[in-house]
């Protein structure tokens, strides 16, 4: 497993500083962020914790996954790569 942990179905009144609070106890967190909509500039419910390392970062998943927080069970997983996809849109169109 690697450092980056995802973490999913999070309460709308998380932020950064609560999801790395969250994480400590397991470890060393070196980074922690909720992921925002940067229309609403509301939280999406989801976000990204790095741990300092691999065993950091597995306890803490096998740890989390499956917990409330919040009024919500929270889902927790090692963090994969974005693939292709997604975006769109603002390309440009000849007439």
């Amino acid at each position: 497993m690697g450092r980056k942990l995802y973490v999913g179905n999070l309460s709308f009144d998380v932020n950064d500083g609560t999801l790395q609070q969250i994480f400590a106890e397991y470890g060393t967190v070196d980074s922690a962020s909720v992921i925002i909509d940067r229309d609403s500039g509301r939280s999406k419910g989801f976000g990204f914790v790095e741990m300092s390392s691999d065993d950091e970062a597995q306890a803490a998943a096998s740890a989390l996954d499956g917990t409330e927080h919040s009024g919500r069970t929270i889902k927790v997983n090692e963090a994969k790569p974005r693939t292709g996809g997604g975006g769109g849109g603002g390309g440009f169109r000849r007439r």
